[in-house]
């Protein structure tokens, strides 16, 4: 059991499924006290009734401002602080730019980055108060680069990368520790939605993130300093390359890139 976690409150949106659920899943195993976020009522409760520990559920719909006011509201009335936020929510449209929808533009961004901000918006004050707290903003290696038909999604993410790293050196005078978490393709129903032909996944199944490796990683860093979680460490350093020498990436793996 990571003591650090015991009685701890920590918050996970998008927390119904896939790295979410896990999470939730190894904070509880770690003694903490997991709040789950999400839409999908009946599958909370699912999650929740299964937890080792008691675990606590909320609705939410994190494009809509008013709801994560009163969401947030509510937690803090039931529980009295929140120790950890872990804004895990988030979703894609892999298509070109020229079909995508604005609509789906403006989707992405209300959920992907409003919403996030707002979620800190919430906690923040209260973190500063208490001069101690862990905000966990999982982001994407698509925000470090970007790929054809990801404009929209890579955007969303390139934007939670930059207010992560701002935010983080707000903090640093507050005790409140400030992570980033960027992943390549991870095995979840994040695809059902940004691809739903199927093409993508399937060229690169054999590259896919263990939901459930990614979720250790992420609970095992809880309450330290780590600046990023980077997974895989591979296309890490691929991305660390592209920052380098983005003409001579974009050529030699175009075919790569174009398998969206």
């Amino acid at each position: 059991m990571n003591n650090k976690l015991k009685n701890k409150r920590i918050v996970i949106t998008g927390a119904s499924s896939g790295i979410g659920e896990r999470i939730a899943w190894h904070v509880a195993q770690g003694g903490g006290i997991p709040i789950l976020i999400a839409r999908r009522k009946e599958k909370l409760e699912e999650l929740v009734a299964n937890l080792p520990v008691q675990g606590f559920w909320y609705t939410c719909d994190l494009a809509d401002p008013e709801h994560i006011r009163t969401t947030f509201h509510s937690i803090f009335q039931d529980h009295g602080q929140i120790d950890v936020l872990v804004n895990n929510a988030g979703f894609g449209v892999f298509e070109s730019v020229s079909d995508t929808d604005m609509n789906a533009f403006h989707s992405m961004f209300d959920v992907n980055v409003l919403g996030l901000i707002q979620c800190v918006k919430e906690v923040l004050p209260r973190m500063m108060e208490q001069n101690h707290g862990h905000i966990v903003n999982i982001a994407s290696l698509a925000g470090k680069m970007s790929t054809p038909k990801s404009a929209g999604y890579a955007s969303t993410k390139h934007a939670v990368i930059g207010f992560t790293n701002a935010l983080r050196l707000e903090m640093s005078s507050y005790h409140i520790f400030v992570t980033g978490v960027n992943l390549g393709p991870v095995r979840t129903s994040f695809f059902d939605t940004a691809d739903p032909g199927g093409e993508y996944k399937a060229s690169v199944e054999r590259y896919m993130l263990d939901p459930n490796h990614v979720a250790s990683r992420i609970v095992s860093h809880l309450f330290t300093s780590k600046r990023e979680i980077n997974m895989p460490s591979w296309m890490e350093a691929g991305a660390k390359l592209y920052q380098l020498m983005p003409g001579v990436m974009e050529k030699v793996f175009r075919s790569q890139f174009s398998k969206k």
